[in-house]
């Protein structure tokens, strides 16, 4: 099949339990929650998305024929260095598009393959890392990975639903909106409540990164 890629670079990750780690970041276009369109956000399944993911014009974005077209895209971003290979796979909703012919053809190439997904599709087997981070009002049918990665504040989460998910870790990351201080303190009294969660920031927002 052929993918539709937003954008692709070579970053740091920015959030999570890899936050720091050299990655190539690549962004599919589309998701099933919100058009993109901002005509749309207030009537969307998610409508507080932060992400442009409309398009194939982002830097490295682009249509690739097929997943070793795209893997060795992604591969020519990362360069030559074998050791520590990571591309984190995200969107829009990255389950939209990506099949196990990438995810074998990226490990062809020695990549880990993390994803960060919404959840309401089921994980694509063969993911090496996957990121959950569910949205309120969704039937969320992924409900096992390595990290769950709550926005908040989200009215209408259950958190006692969630905890009783089968995750590796629980994160809890302040809401990026117009009162940003206060979803800082929401996410804070959060953590100092429930102390299975632990908190989350944007670092590649805080150093100023794409």
């Amino acid at each position: 099949m052929s993918y539709a890629v937003k954008e692709a670079f070579l970053t740091l990750q920015g959030e999570g339990v890899q936050a720091g780690s050299r990655a190539v970041f690549l962004r599919f276009a589309g998701c099933n929650l919100w058009s993109g369109r901002e005509q749309d956000r207030s009537t969307a399944q998610c409508n507080f998305c932060d992400t442009d993911f409309v398009g194939i014009d982002g830097p490295g974005g682009g249509k690739f024929a097929n997943a070793d077209a795209l893997s060795s895209h992604v591969e020519a971003l990362w360069g030559e260095e074998r050791d520590f290979r990571l591309v984190v796979i995200t969107g829009g909703e990255p389950m939209l598009q990506l099949d196990k012919a990438l995810i074998d053809a990226l490990h062809a190439r020695d990549f880990r393959v993390a994803v960060e997904s919404n959840g309401t599709i089921a994980a694509t087997p063969g993911i090496d890392w996957l990121c959950v981070s569910p949205k309120a009002g969704t039937e969320v049918v992924q409900r096992s990975g390595d990290e769950l990665k709550l926005v908040w504040p989200q009215p209408g989460i259950d958190l006692a639903d969630l905890e009783g998910w089968d995750f590796r870790h629980y994160l809890v990351q302040p809401m990026d909106c117009a009162d940003g201080q206060a979803a800082v303190d929401a996410a804070i009294s959060l953590v100092m409540e429930r102390p299975l969660w632990r908190l989350t920031l944007q670092g590649h927002k805080i150093v100023g990164l794409k």
